[in-house]
């Protein structure tokens, strides 16, 4: 059974109150080998994240956000830029420990909803469907050795990503929600005869304990990314093997500049964040995915921003990858090169990225992965990604 701590305890209690973060989820398995996702909610642009300063179309197209190495854009290979706010990154850069995929998308087209684009994104699905699993959570049943995992939800609402079928456990961060000894303990005596909530009372409890291991003493829960971020790696450093959140701040339609600061340095801490935290042993065996629901405009909009586009980046990084890399193939950004002569063209599907990193990280069979874990995608050849 599947229950939240928040709804549990107020109905008890009579408490309420709000979330102040994304859910954090967690699923258990065997082996040495860790995956991250972070889902990036609201499009984040990629072409601002890694810059084609080497295109000569792309200052024009981006009079106000387009940078050049001169003005603080860090050159990766000559051709494309990392964008100063996530400076911090360049050491990972240098080490082979972080690469981007440029110009991938989902299947999804043309609606630009945030709504559906996430769905999709995190269903793993050729379309929107109306029976909704995540791919992470369809992946825990073909992974091979996999044990049994419990199931718990501490939040209000589930990531799309990790919900189904197999039991895999929630936690979402809460500042203002606590609970005292003694609320603790009426509530073990109230339902100690109830098997079933005397259960969700016990695993809720034990998850928050879990959970607060990861926290600085007066920490507030959710305050930073880094809180988030480290939790995750406090996780993994234990039962754990998979772990997904989200950062959002990605929907930059206005004055985009000082939005994607930002963002930018959030995703950076975390990422910084979770190798502080995992250490370099268990560094090396990490994979951690970055992704978004649908790239941005390739032009800047009247209000100095972009608006929601096809073509996108992903961001991969951990000690288990062969990066310091660009990969994808780009398609340009000149005359007759955009799609719908606004978007980056799209050239590779996202979830060929993710479904690489499956297979590196847990042998998931290439059949599985088309069949019950991404319908629609053609794995049958390998991928291009498989060697990063």
């Amino acid at each position: 059974m599947s229950i939240s701590r928040r709804s549990f305890l107020a109905s008890a209690c009579c408490l309420a109150a709000a979330p102040v973060f994304t859910p954090l989820s967690f699923a258990a398995m065997p082996g040495d080998n860790r995956f991250v996702t972070i889902v990036l909610r609201g499009a984040m642009d990629g072409l601002d994240l890694v810059q084609p300063h080497g295109e000569a179309a792309f200052a024009a197209l981006r009079p106000d956000i387009a940078m050049r190495p001169d003005q603080g854009l860090l050159d990766l290979d000559g051709f494309f830029g990392l964008h100063p706010a996530a400076a911090g990154l360049m050491p990972l850069w240098q080490l082979k420990e972080l690469a981007f995929v440029h110009a991938v998308s989902t299947p999804y087209r043309d609606a630009r909803s945030h709504f559906d684009g996430q769905d999709m994104l995190e269903s793993g699905g050729d379309h929107v469907a109306e029976e909704k699993t995540g791919w992470l959570n369809r992946a825990l049943a073909v992974i091979p050795r996999s044990t049994a995992r419990k199931a718990i939800d501490i939040n209000t609402s589930t990531e799309l990503i990790l919900s189904g079928p197999n039991i895999a456990d929630v936690w979402a961060s809460d500042s203002t929600l606590g609970t005292g000894a003694d609320e603790a303990q009426f509530l073990k005596r109230l339902y100690a005869n109830d098997p079933v909530f005397a259960k969700a009372m016990d695993e809720a409890t034990r998850a928050d304990q879990a959970a607060e291991m990861g926290m600085a003493p007066g920490t507030k829960r959710g305050e930073q990314i880094a809180d988030i971020a480290s939790l995750a790696g406090k996780m993994l450093l234990r039962d754990y093997r998979i772990a997904s959140f989200s950062i959002n701040g990605w929907d930059t339609h206005v004055q985009q500049v000082n939005q994607f600061k930002k963002a930018a340095g959030d995703l950076t801490e975390a990422i910084l964040t979770l190798k502080n935290t995992l250490g370099p042993e268990v560094w090396k065996t990490t994979v951690v995915l970055a992704m978004t629901e649908f790239g941005r405009t390739v032009r800047q909009n009247g209000s100095g921003g972009t608006d929601h586009g096809t073509g996108g980046c992903c961001l991969l990084a951990g000690g288990a990858i062969a990066g310091g890399r660009v990969l994808g193939r780009w398609p340009g950004i000149g005359d007759h090169q955009l799609l719908d002569d606004r978007d980056l063209m799209p050239t590779a599907d996202v979830r060929e990225v993710a479904a690489a990193m499956l297979y590196k990280q847990f042998d998931v069979p290439p059949g599985d992965l088309t069949a019950k874990i991404f319908p629609g995608l053609d794995f049958s050849k390998g991928s291009q990604f498989l060697k990063v």
